[in-house]
């Protein structure tokens, strides 16, 4: 079963019942290299976000409720624009994405796969995100 099925004009989403119960908080430069590595082996999803934004917390929790935390899914990192602008600047210089927010950034063997923003974050199509 798809997350999202396209009607003509409309978009219908398959929430699941369980949020992320495991995020990882990203909180430095050091760290972001490691994921980097670590997506070689494993892919990864960064969502950042911007606690001053109601619409990125609205976004994050729609997020949140879709992800699927069975299978082979990437492993999700949570990076807090607010606290960490700089670590957001250096994930659009490195992948040469623009700083959005709230964004999502799928990493997969090194380089980005999926970069979504604002409410297209509501749309993306949740099976894309396996590995």
């Amino acid at each position: 079963m798809g997350i999202i099925a396209k009607y003509p004009g409309h978009y219908y989403l398959d929430y699941q019942s369980e949020p992320i119960t495991q995020w990882t908080d990203l909180i430095s430069l050091e760290q972001l290299e490691g994921i980097i590595d670590e997506s070689y082996s494993v892919p990864i999803v960064i969502f950042k976000h911007s606690s001053r934004c109601d619409m990125s917390s609205a976004l994050l929790k729609n997020f949140e409720r879709r992800y699927d935390s069975k299978g082979n899914i990437p492993k999700p990192y949570f990076l807090d624009l607010i606290a960490h602008r700089n670590i957001s600047d250096e994930i659009a210089l490195r992948f040469g994405v623009k700083h959005e927010s709230p964004q999502v950034i799928f990493i997969k063997e090194g380089k980005c796969q999926i970069n979504s923003n604002h409410s297209d974050i509501a749309i993306i199509d949740m099976n894309l995100l396996r590995g």
